[in-house]
């Protein structure tokens, strides 16, 4: 892991000041095996859990934000393969993922819907070769340089906009057009341009049964999402904040502040209870999600569902708080500049995208609306005994 970190740092600011996709670093996850981290060992992979996912994601995020969400977010889909995918399509798709040759993105952005992830406007069609897609989607993370995509339609013309699937799309089946340019504030390395797919792919891509998205999305891309996104976001401040507080220990020149004042440790003890905040919570979420997975439940319930959004916010708020303070605790030649020796300003603007990534005014609304149906707030505990694996 410490390769790949270091091989992501190497390449960061390039690809962000540039605004180009880190196929240097894809390159080296690939080579390492790491794309396949989720995938079982029967199928060629590491075959490792959750917590092993979020550990890589934050260390990976400490050397560039860009390319551990592109990771996590592969991940994501991964994991909706494993658990939701056809034996033949686990059989075709996962030791590829295992031996580097797949990077999977999603497309679940469209036109005209807002950012309702559960519903769908385009819709599939099937005729005697298969499955006609064509999809029109303005926010594809990594599109261009996908081998393959995991989509949302509707499982037919005349079904209801709930009634959707997910569907794998290998490139090689597809016409690709990019639609759209991603000259972003931050998150530049993901170059989440939009695209338009046109093919048709095989029956045995459907993902789950058909027209139940809503099930792949609640038990397996949602709480992947959230878990792999968190551990970004906090790698990535986790990251800010030790290479400053190395800096303030061996008295650099470059951050002008004195460590003996009280004001001074009080920022940074603010900063550095936020991190301790949302790694706590995350880890929490994380042996949840495990343990309602190993009793063969469902992460459906109100009280797993409000964890779940709560640590979205969490992490995507307080993280940004951090490096906010960061960079008025680092001043202006160190926090503010692009080239800066800490890259505050980097990590700055990329965070401030978490709050976006799958909006947080959607989430607090949702939070609220399923406070009402559970209305008592309380921690699960896990491995106590006579604690229940499937709280909520």
């Amino acid at each position: 892991m410490a390769t790949a970190a270091s091989v992501l740092a190497e390449h960061a600011a390039r690809v962000d000041g540039d605004g180009v996709f880190p196929s240097e670093s894809l390159a080296a996850l690939r080579e390492l095996g790491l794309m396949g981290l989720l995938v079982p060992r029967e199928y060629g992979g590491l075959g490792l859990g959750l917590g092993a996912f979020t550990t890589a994601a934050g260390r990976l995020a400490a050397g560039c934000l860009s390319t551990a969400l592109i990771w996590a977010m592969h991940g994501q889909q991964v994991d909706a393969v494993v658990r939701y995918g056809s034996e033949r399509l686990r059989r075709e798709v996962l030791p590829r993922v295992a031996a580097g040759e797949l990077y999977l993105a999603s497309v679940t952005t469209e036109r005209g819907k807002g950012g309702d992830l559960l519903t769908a406007r385009s819709a599939l069609r099937q005729d005697e070769t298969g499955i006609l897609l064509d999809r029109d989607a303005p926010v594809v993370t990594g599109g261009n340089q996908a081998d393959a995509f995991l989509v949302t339609a509707r499982v037919s013309p005349d079904a209801a906009p709930t009634e959707s699937s997910l569907v794998y799309a290998d490139r090689s089946l597809l016409n690709i057009d990019e639609v759209g340019s991603w000259k972003a504030m931050g998150m530049r390395g993901t170059r989440s341009v939009g695209l338009r797919l046109t093919g048709r792919v095989p029956e045995w891509g459907v993902i789950g049964p058909p027209g139940r998205f809503r099930e792949v999305a609640t038990e397996s891309l949602i709480p992947l999402g959230h878990l792999g996104w968190s551990a970004c976001w906090l790698g990535a401040a986790r990251g800010a904040f030790s290479e400053v507080t190395k800096r303030l220990r061996a008295r650099d020149e470059l951050i002008r502040v004195d460590i003996r004042s009280e004001l001074v440790q009080e920022r940074i003890g603010r900063i550095r209870v936020d991190l301790e905040l949302v790694g706590a919570y995350l880890e929490q979420t994380r042996m949840e999600v495990e343990a309602v997975r190993a009793a063969a439940g469902t992460l459906s319930r109100p009280a797993t569902q409000i964890r779940l959004n709560t640590l979205k916010l969490a992490a995507s708020e307080l993280s940004f708080r951090a490096v906010d303070r960061l960079v008025q605790l680092s001043g202006l030649s160190v926090g503010y500049r692009q080239d800066s020796p800490v890259p505050l300003e980097r990590v700055f603007r990329d965070l401030r995208s978490a709050a976006l990534n799958y909006s947080n005014d959607r989430l607090w609304t949702t939070v609220g609306l399923h406070s009402v149906l559970d209305h008592t707030p309380r921690t699960p505990r896990f491995g106590e005994p006579g604690a229940g694996p499937g709280p909520g």
